[in-house]
């Protein structure tokens, strides 16, 4: 099969790349090259109906949303309420990363349910069927990797997320290392439990030939998963993280010989003054290959506020150059997120995203903020609502207390942008709404 990023080798300007380059204000010419050199992954798998996202380099920063059932709370009403909600505010991809009730069910309504990219984590559902049918999760073989891979395939999954850099050598770095959390990667987890039972390499990284046979089929994007990802600040930046993200970059190289669209997940737990080290070290080690960060959390005690501490890393990641930011919600940490968790996770990476953008690209970005600074010289009120990224939030504050006349309750006739414009001569308020 031949694959977008083939396509784009041989300077083929297919509907989705003009689609994906008239969305980012870039010449197709230029997407195209970024895509066949693998600074830049077009997200959708070749079976399902779904706009086209463009990833990496140039192109704006991309936030995804993770939603999914735990094997507490099976719900899958729940999760595809929390899925519209996520779309609904901004998210540019979600993941579904179900570990309880019927994955399967789970994972097809959501797909059937949103217009955007879905990623998943196909370890999972390999290591919890084993567990329910075979006793634990590490009695899953090889064909339960990969038959799980090639089900989400098949049902559509745009990219999902693969730990092959999770190898019996990393894992023995990790032991030696004696981190303060040796690992939080669920996914990750999986393997290193399964290589230390085995004694065997990770089939992922052994096989790796036929993963990206799997992907070619499908157009699939490969996550390769920072399964060895510091899960405090104690620990970023560490010999095991770095292990594994030199085995990826060796693996980006492959993939892009095959055609096959791959980004590099990272970090985890970083503090501030560690992050751009971390972004600058991965687009070296692996080409450029778009970025994908969760957080980076910058630091560890601020449970029930994770998601402000997700963004203050997430806008300093996105400017140093990181390109997909996951989201993290205020309930990290504690347990499964509901919808308005979801909602505040969503909007705290998407103003980290803007924010970086802003800096990146200049007045292309910075036109929502320019509209947003003349709705409030003009005292105009549903116009800043209708502009905010959270408008009900924004008018209910506006709402708290009584306004007079068209100013809000914090300065009232002492506003500055009533004053000065007053004083400059801009004196007609009487058309604005209050």
């Amino acid at each position: 099969m031949t694959t977008r990023m083939k396509a784009a080798n041989r300077s083929v300007l297919t509907d989705e790349v003009k689609a994906v380059a008239e969305e980012e204000r870039v010449s197709p010419e230029k997407l195209a090259r970024r895509l066949g050199r693998g600074e830049v992954v077009i997200v959708k798998n070749v079976i399902r109906e779904v706009k086209p996202l463009g990833i990496g380099k140039g192109l704006r920063t991309k936030i995804n949303a993770n939603i999914g059932s735990s094997p507490n709370i099976c719900d899958a009403e729940l999760e595809l309420r929390k899925a519209k909600v996520a779309v609904s505010y901004g998210a540019d991809t979600l993941m579904d990363l179900s570990t309880g009730g019927d994955i399967d069910s789970i994972r097809r309504i959501i797909l059937g349910s949103v217009n955007v990219p879905v990623g998943t984590v196909p370890i999972y559902q390999a290591g919890i069927e084993a567990a329910r049918k075979k006793g634990a999760i590490v009695e899953m073989d090889e064909d339960d990797m990969f038959n799980a891979i090639k089900k989400h395939a098949e049902d559509g999954v745009d990219f999902v997320t693969v730990h092959v850099g999770v190898t019996k050598e990393n894992v023995k770095r990790l032991i030696e290392v004696k981190r303060v959390i040796p690992m939080v990667s669920r996914g990750g987890t999986f393997h290193a439990a399964w290589i230390l039972h085995h004694d065997q390499e990770n089939p992922l990284y052994k096989n790796y030939d036929y993963l990206l046979e799997i992907a070619k089929e499908y157009d699939l994007t490969l996550s390769l998963g920072d399964g060895l990802r510091p899960g405090c600040i104690h620990d970023a930046t560490d010999v095991p993280q770095i292990s594994e993200l030199v085995t990826i970059g060796h693996l980006v190289e492959r993939a892009r010989e095959e055609g096959v669209q791959v980004i590099v997940e990272g970090p985890g737990h970083v503090p501030i003054h560690e992050i751009a080290a971390n972004i600058k070290l991965q687009k070296a080690m692996c080409k450029d290959a778009p970025f994908y960060v969760l957080g980076p959390l910058v630091t560890d005690v601020a449970p029930g506020y994770d998601h402000i501490v997700g963004a203050i890393g997430g806008a300093i990641a996105a400017l140093e150059g990181a390109d997909f930011l996951c989201y993290v919600t205020p309930a990290e940490h504690l347990g499964l997120p509901n919808e308005e968790d979801v909602k505040l996770g969503v909007i705290a990476a998407k103003i980290a995203a803007h924010a970086a953008d802003i800096a990146k690209f200049g007045s292309n970005m910075a036109e929502w903020d320019h509209e947003m600074a003349k709705a409030r010289i003009n005292l105009d009120w549903d116009k800043q609502f209708s502009l905010a990224i959270d408008p009900e939030k924004a008018k209910s504050y506006y709402e708290r207390y009584i306004a007079k006349e068209a100013v809000c309750s914090m300065c009232g006739e002492y506003c500055a942008m009533k004053l000065i414009s007053e004083a400059l001569g801009r004196k007609d308020f009487s058309n604005l709404s209050c």
